[in-house]
């Protein structure tokens, strides 16, 4: 295979990487995050120390780990990535500590999931900036207290109810909500996405995958690249016509809906009569996890008030989701939110 070729695999493998914007200018959306974060660069900057630490949250694909590489290559420093999962040990976290440097970052992506032993060891870290290691057992333990350079921790969850409060509470430099992005938003960044894949979209195909991109740019770039991939096998352009086809063929309808997504309206309007519905039942029924409908499914389908949570949390089809699936809604379906 040859050197151009080898290029090209490996640009393609990377093509998430090559997407992610690399300057605040190109970041599209989240204004007031963005506001908030130059503030506090600037400012930290000004004073020759490192911004204090940082959580991002919300739903997946909206640019939390992009917000960390953006900070990290503001303030000049190496950004050192990690999820919770991963760190499974003390000597896990000490590691990533220890080889920290002067002004880097240190990312931990879904860090909801951290084991609490190794949060206890995280706190003064975060606070004092300092490692306490516990060397020996019984009475003849002693704890050695290692300094660590300033640095800054820059951490992303997708379900910040799971945080300890200890945990939340020191993230000084501020807690920020990522929201849903606007069609007009996910317009602007498919057309950037295009350029860097060097694909010519028109319009109406930019229309047509905004607004069946779930208003999340990680999807949005999704589809494209399908759309890419269906429309240089038909040798055609990328049209609004051809991409309408290409995600017809992925099942997406109009509305950003994916199979599952009309399997669970059709199920909470066909088998629990429209609600109201638990989670676990609804779980039940579509044979899928608890968590993949309230963390993947649900988000989106009450943003788009196609389904509605009851003050005793259940969920209820609403009016839009009987006439999405082509169905009467019931005559009593007010009362079912009450």
């Amino acid at each position: 295979m040859s050197n151009t070729a080898n290029k090209d695999q490996t640009s393609e493998v990377f093509l998430d990487q090559t997407l992610r914007p690399a300057q605040w200018e190109e970041y599209v959306g989240q204004e007031p995050i963005k506001n908030n974060l130059h503030i506090l660069i600037s400012a930290a900057k000004e004073r020759g120390a490192p911004p204090e630490h940082v959580l991002f949250y919300g739903p997946p694909g909206l640019g939390k780990t992009t917000l960390a590489h953006l900070i990290a290559r503001e303030l000049g420093g190496a950004m050192r990535a990690t999820s919770g999962p991963a760190v499974e040990r003390v000597g896990d976290l000490a590691a990533l500590l220890t080889n920290l440097g002067q002004g880097d970052v240190l990312f931990i992506d879904e860090i909801h999931r951290l084991p609490r032993a190794i949060e206890e060891v995280l706190y003064p870290a975060m606070e004092s900036g300092v490692l306490n290691i516990i060397i020996g057992k019984g009475p003849s333990a002693r704890t050695i207290e290692l300094p660590l350079p300033p640095f800054t921790l820059v951490a992303a969850t997708t379900r910040v109810a799971d945080l300890s409060a200890p945990l939340r509470s020191r993230f000084s430099g501020g807690s920020f909500r990522l929201e849903f992005y606007s069609e007009d938003e996910i317009a602007r960044i498919i057309k950037r996405s295009a350029k860097i894949l060097e694909v010519k979209i028109d319009a109406d195909g930019i229309t047509e995958i905004a607004r069946r991109s779930r208003a999340t740019p990680r999807t949005a770039n999704y589809l494209l690249k399908r759309a890419r991939d269906y429309a240089q096998l038909k040798r055609s352009p990328l049209s609004g016509k051809t991409v309408g086809e290409a995600l017809f063929m992925l099942e997406v309808d109009v509305l950003g809906l994916t199979p599952l997504d009309r399997k669970l309206l059709a199920a909470l309007i066909e088998r629990f009569q429209g609600g109201p519905a638990g989670v676990n039942a609804l779980a039940a029924a579509l044979a899928e996890e608890p968590a993949t409908i309230s963390e993947v499914h649900e988000p989106f389908l009450l943003q788009l008030g196609l389904i509605e949570r009851t003050p005793r949390g259940g969920r209820v089809a609403t009016a839009a989701a009987y006439k999405h699936l082509g169905k009467e809604p019931p005559a009593d379906l007010n009362q079912r939110l009450l």
